[in-house]
């Protein structure tokens, strides 16, 4: 995960955490209320400020990807996200220019949609 500190020190422009969850509680991942309630908690979670509402659509002609994506402007960048109704996963985007604590997304997103397991990948953008 990347720190506060190496944030500081390098020169980045941004951060990038992509997180996979996957066996979420399935009522969660379909339903369109918990996840903007995901949002606005993660929001205030990590001190940003939302950019207009939250934006959540159900599309997918294939099962396979079938299921609610999800994008939220912040005023540092964005929030997005895709559940999948098949497997019952969910792939979470955060990039921000402001620093934000990793670990806290990424244990909250796992609590929030009550998945089995997580992998995140953090990236420093210059």
């Amino acid at each position: 995960m990347v720190t506060q500190e190496e944030f500081n020190t390098s020169k980045a422009w941004g951060l990038s955490c992509s997180i996979d969850l996957s066996a979420c509680n399935p009522g969660k991942i379909r339903n369109e209320d918990t996840i903007k309630d995901f949002v606005y908690e993660l929001c205030e979670l990590i001190g940003v400020k939302r950019f207009g509402e939250c934006t959540v659509v159900h599309f997918g002609e294939n099962a396979r990807i079938a299921g609610y994506s999800m994008t939220q402007l912040i005023e540092t960048s964005l929030v997005s996200g895709h559940f999948a109704n098949q497997t019952n996963a969910a792939y979470i985007d955060v990039f921000s220019c402001k620093y934000f604590n990793p670990s806290k997304v990424c244990n909250f997103a796992k609590e929030h949609f009550e998945a089995s397991m997580s992998v995140s990948r953090c990236t420093i953008r210059e």
